[in-house]
């Protein structure tokens, strides 16, 4: 049994990858010329921030895409996302918007819910361990960053696709696999193949390692299981690039060593870059400034004013992190700014392109509303109201005529007429 976990993958073997397409976009080499386009765009808005390993493999990362763009097949990229709250939130935008940029290009990409891993909880970038969830609340997570995610790829594919072809986008959740493995079976056919000098050697547990509280044996072997994720994405979806935050840079090396091992096969890993706060603070739920996707939590307008209250010195960084528009259209909105910084244009630009993404036209449309009201750009019968949950008072907001008079804006004027009061 241990000898079937760990199949041998067979060299060369391309097309046939079950579950995703493998016919190349014919507007994909009209879109980008190559990999190096690809891959150094993203680098240029910053949104790609290292490469691993950078050189020294058989197959170098430009090329494996390369290999993509000739028309041969497309790749297939990851990023994995654990369920320890029941939504995501901002800190996870741009792992996704790196996901998205690799679609736009024509490659398939696998977004990963790690239903199975958040039970041990991911130890990079912390100072103490997660607490456990129990396995009925990850199962409800798991289910919500699922829809979640599947949302999200609709609102890209309906409001920006502009009926252009792109990869596919699919969500998997390690669950699948793991809730089929036995304890004893998987650890004869895995653990053989980590040596722990080097799982030792990693940022993560070395960081952990020296703090007050120590560090768990859960803790320690998820990157064991976060690496077999990879394993199992190469061998049944043809998976050779892992992208992560900058802090899963051990993780996905990891993966690659286990993964070339095993097969003697290249594998690659990107980094994006962490969000933090003004303070330096990571963006998320254990940090406790988390801004959330899902709209039950956090509206779309609070998402909106999120990022409509982004400084002068982030909102271009922003720009070229968080949104799909050309480096040159960002350059000409930064100069606009330059002549009249108090419009804040390029954060109502930042604000707009996010909040359509994640909530779609309507949530945007909704989020604009909120704000018209909130900043006094709504009054009834020349009262101003700005609290969105005002309750109409009769002889007040409703005249006894059963009529309003509307105003919203400068010039709109709307009178209203009650049916019944």
């Amino acid at each position: 049994m241990a000898a079937s976990i760990l199949r041998r993958v067979s060299r060369g073997r391309g097309l046939g990858i079950p579950g995703l397409s493998g016919v190349l976009p014919l507007g994909l080499r009209e879109a980008h010329s190559g990999a190096q386009e690809l891959l150094a765009m993203q680098k240029a808005r910053g949104l790609f921030k290292e490469f691993f390993p950078e050189r020294g493999t058989k197959t170098e990362l430009p090329e494996l895409f390369d290999r993509g763009t000739a028309g041969n097949f497309p790749q297939t990229v990851y990023c994995g996302f654990d369920p320890t709250a029941d939504s995501l939130h901002v800190g996870h935008l741009l792992a996704l918007l790196g996901l998205f940029h690799f679609q736009r290009a024509g490659h398939n990409v696998i977004a990963l819910v790690g239903g199975a891993t958040a039970r041990l909880g991911d130890p990079s970038g912390r100072t103490k361990e997660r607490e456990a969830l129990e396995a009925e609340r990850v199962r409800n997570n798991a289910r919500s960053l699922r829809q979640g995610l599947k949302a999200l790829a609709a609102n890209h594919q309906q409001l920006f696709a502009n009926g252009r072809t792109w990869g596919n986008f699919t969500v998997l959740d390690n669950s699948a696999w793991y809730q089929k493995q036995d304890l004893v079976d998987f650890l004869a056919a895995v653990g053989g193949h980590f040596r722990m000098g080097t799982l030792l050697s990693r940022l993560s547990v070395q960081t952990r390692l020296k703090s007050p509280e120590g560090m768990s044996l859960a803790e320690f072997l998820y990157q064991v299981l976060q690496a077999y994720d990879f394993y199992y994405l190469f061998q049944h979806y043809r998976c050779r690039v892992q992208l992560g935050g900058s802090d899963q840079l051990g993780n996905i090396m990891s993966g690659y060593e286990f993964i070339h091992k095993l097969t003697g096969e290249d594998v690659f890993g990107i980094s994006v870059p962490l969000i933090t706060s003004t303070t330096g603070a990571k963006l998320g739920k254990s940090a406790g400034n988390a801004v959330w996707l899902n709209r039950d939590k956090t509206s779309p307008f609070e998402l909106y004013q999120f990022f409509v209250r982004q400084q002068d010195d982030l909102v271009e960084r922003y720009l070229k992190l968080f949104t799909f528009l050309p480096l040159p259209e960002i350059d000409h909105i930064m100069q606009l700014h330059v002549k009249e910084p108090e419009k804040r244009g390029p954060q109502k630009r930042l604000a707009t392109e996010v909040t359509k993404l994640v909530h779609g036209q309507e949530g945007l449309d909704s989020a604009k509303r909120y704000r018209m009201i909130t900043e006094g750009g709504v009054s009834i019968n020349h009262r101003q109201v700005t609290n969105p949950e005002s309750v109409l008072v009769v002889g007040q907001h409703i005249l006894k005529n059963g009529l309003s008079l509307l105003k919203i804006g400068k010039r709109n004027f709307y009178i209203i007429k009650w049916l019944q009061l």
